[in-house]
């Protein structure tokens, strides 16, 4: 390790990012104390990544030198790799990349080296891209055993449940990707497959598009499925009909996503290596089988000049172009050195990565260089600067890469590649560009998320004893001051509404330029996506956000642009479309609202939660459950055929569970007697975690109180799933409490980092 000098500054934090670190990247001792501190782990970072050069004669830099530099690069916030290298570099464990595709095989022992595989991958900090397409349709005759195959859905319950029980590095639950082709014989199955809520929430689904089956939903014609473990013609099906239920599940909840593989392979660097099948679990990084990229995000807010260049282009003024080149160049350096000292968990995923070398350099803080610039989001200029922006990334990393090939050679298989073929190059890497998302990355670096418009301006995050505390844009604040707007009523206002579209009272160009994720048109969100696309190698993790009241047709509108635009997928969410939202805005929170009892109706009308009187003889069962604490026996009285209260007993357990239990027990009674039905009491217990998990049937029982739901579930509610709004995809972030946003294809936190996609 480079010994860290005297004069290394420590970094200047902003108080988010001091919580994020400690939470998730410091690095802590076996009893929880803290080893670090920001500046060691930064150190840590650029010092084992620059320690690199040492392993090439020809380096056109010294390490020493290097590692200040990178060191630098960091803290000065223009550029921050992917989570695990910040959280791996320079450790034992020393696996440095986010993103990995695995193949699934059509036998039962291929399916289950994937899910071994995912574990793995898992344990050390990566998530996991899947395709489903190779295995054999429900109901095909198995060979070797004379049985049926129980098709891809059925298996894809196995890996969800499997990474259920794996924490990514010990700090959070892989994510996946899980896509099928479109001419899969499955394919209606598994576009249904998350009408139930909460089902496969470890999966982030995609329907794989063919530009075959496009053109059939153009024409209106039937297209084949294929039966893909004989490659013979198995059914038809009317293009459109699929295509508009794809649509329908989208405007429903969101799930499942579309990506255009036929796109995706049309720019596969490496052909002769295969097919590209999957993607990583948000969708920005199409991959090969074992197949790993690491990936990096320039933070464009730091570009910002005071006072326009003399750049001719109208998009190009208030742009440090220089200081982007230079950072872009080390940025490059600094990724294709993190694949030689990552140590990848299979000896065939590192075999493929060194073989390629691809990287994926990217940007964040898009948003906030628009305010800085005063360039509205959704407006042609905007679009103008994405395309100019990202241009120069691609072209600048290009050549970056190329004078790393002088370096150090050429990637392995760039003879074969797509670049040799055209008489270009040679390259380092066989890919430079990808637009990630930046959850985590952009609040330690103090900027907007990717290239994603902020969801909102300003918000109220509640702290400790009831404190709360106002969060705002800066550039917002900064343009409030400037018109000498800014007053606590107003933020307050601006906190509640999340927007300042329909403030009429604030100037016109302050309303133009401040806007929101709601505030525009999903037209535009996917006009910026596909801006960004056209300079990026391999795809952009984005959302198209859509009001509540969005109809079906502005779906299938938006997902048609997306394939005349050239996107390679894409990603709509509509505001307040699952039954339990996590953040919902405007008509999205009034739909939510319209169902539930207001709370000042319950308060001036005690009929409401009048208490029912137990009669002297009651009718009921016990149900014998096993829990992680041991054998539960659950009593359910009832009365008029539904249950009216329930009492809980743990055999042979301690004082404290039994306590526990007996107090589940009453509170759920009281709520059963006050009129509560048994689908709310299902949904608020149910999901609730534990110690000691067990299987149970097709899943597991968390703990008492889910056990308990599941026996309710199970004997009142058959034909219905319960959601749990405990669940990862229907809840406040489980480690800070705040509302999870859903942008760049993930749910995730904007106040401390958390995100279900890793």
């Amino acid at each position: 390790m480079i010994a860290i000098p005297t004069n290394v500054p420590q970094p200047k934090l902003n108080s988010n990012a001091e919580v994020v670190l400690q939470k998730r990247y410091l690095h802590k001792s076996l009893d929880g104390t803290q080893t670090e501190t920001p500046r060691d782990l930064f150190w840590r970072v650029a010092a084992a990544i620059a320690a690199e050069e040492r392993k090439y004669a020809g380096s056109s830099c010294e390490a020493e030198e290097l590692a200040r530099e990178f060191y630098d690069l960091m803290t000065s916030w223009k550029f921050l790799p992917n989570s695990p290298t910040l959280m791996n570099a320079g450790t034992e464990l020393g696996q440095l990349s986010a993103c990995f595709v695995l193949p699934v095989g059509d036998s039962i022992e291929e399916i289950f080296d994937a899910v071994k595989y995912a574990a793995m991958i898992h344990k050390s900090g990566g998530g996991t891209g899947f395709s489903f397409s190779r295995l054999r349709a429900k109901e095909s005759r198995v060979g070797s055993t004379g049985g049926v195959a129980s098709g891809p859905v059925s298996f894809l319950r196995i890996f969800n449940t499997a990474t259920e029980q794996i924490k990514q590095g010990g700090t959070r639950r892989g994510a996946n990707m899980g896509i099928l082709r479109v001419d899969h014989p499955d394919v209606i199955e598994f576009i249904r497959a998350k009408e139930t809520e909460g089902e496969f929430n470890n999966f982030n689904l995609s329907v794989g598009l063919t530009e075959a089956f496009m053109q059939a939903v153009e024409k209106d014609e039937y297209y084949d499925l294929m039966a893909p473990n004989s490659g013979e013609l198995h059914s038809r099906l009317r293009a459109r009909d699929v295509f508009e239920l794809l649509v329908k599940k989208a405007w429903q909840s969101g799930d499942p996503g579309i990506i255009f593989l036929d796109r995706i392979n049309r720019d596969n660097p490496t052909p002769d290596q295969g097919e590209i099948e999957s993607t990583n679990p948000c969708g920005e990084q199409p991959l090969l089988p074992f197949e790993a990229c690491n990936l990096g995000s320039i933070n464009l807010s730091r570009f910002y000049l005071f006072g326009h260049n003399t750049d001719a282009d109208p998009a190009a003024k208030g742009i440090d172009w220089d200081e982007l080149r230079r950072v872009v160049h080390l940025a490059v350096r600094f990724l294709d050195n993190v694949i030689d000292a990552s140590r990848f968990p299979l000896p065939l995923i590192t075999e493929t990565v060194h073989r390629n070398r691809k990287i994926g350099l990217g940007v964040m803080g898009f948003a906030d260089l628009l305010f800085q610039l005063g360039i509205a989001y959704d407006s042609q200029a905007g679009i103008a600067l994405a395309e100019r922006i990202m241009g120069f990334i691609q072209e600048e990393g290009r050549r970056a890469s190329a004078a790393l090939a002088r370096e150090r050679g050429a990637f392995p298989a760039y003879e074969t590649s797509i670049y040799a073929k055209r008489g270009e190059g040679p390259y380092r890497n066989a890919t430079v560009t990808t637009i990630a998302p930046t959850g985590t990355l952009s609040i330690i670096a103090g900027c907007s998320s990717g290239v994603e418009p902020l969801f909102a301006l300003c918000f109220i995050r509640n702290i400790l004893d009831g404190e709360r505390l106002m969060e705002v844009n800066p550039y917002f604040e900064g343009a409030l001051q400037a018109a000498g707007l800014t007053s606590p009523d107003l933020m307050e206002s601006v906190a509640a509404k999340g927007s300042i579209a329909a403030m009429d009272f604030l100037p016109a160009e302050l309303r133009r330029v401040f806007v929101t994720a709601m505030d525009i048109d999903p037209v535009w969100h996917l006009r910026m996506q596909a801006a960004f696309q056209r300079h990026t190698d391999n795809a952009v993790s984005k959302t198209v956000n859509l009001p509540n009241n969005a109809t079906e047709k502005d779906i299938y509108d938006i997902y048609w642009l997306a394939y005349q635009e050239d996107c390679k997928g894409v990603t709509v969410y509509r505001d307040g479309c699952k039954s339990v939202q996590v953040l919902a805005t405007g008509d999205g929170q009034k739909k939510m609202d319209g169902s539930a009892i207001d709370a000042q109706s319950v308060q001036g009308n005690k009929s409401v939660s009048a208490v029912r009187k137990r009669p002297d003889m009651i009718q009921g069962f016990t149900q014998k459950v096993q829990t992680g604490l041991g054998a539960m026996y659950l009593t359910v009285n009832e009365l008029e055929g539904a249950p009216f209260e329930v009492f809980a007993t743990i055999g042979k357990s301690g004082r404290s569970i039994t306590a526990k239990a007996e107090a589940i027990g009453r509170l759920v009674s009281l709520a059963l007697r006050s009129g509560v039905s048994v689908r709310d009491v299902v949904a608020q217990i149910k999901g609730i975690g534990g110690e000691h998990p067990v299987f149970r049937g097709k899943g597991l029982l968390l703990s008492i109180p889910d056990a308990i739901a599941w026996v309710l579930e199970k004997r009142y509610l058959q034909n219905e799933h319960i959601a749990d709004v405990n669940d990862l995809e229907l809840q406040r972030c489980p480690e800070c409490s705040e509302p999870l946003v859903f942008q760049e294809g993930c749910l995730s936190c904007p106040t401390c980092g958390f995100s279900r996609c890793g």
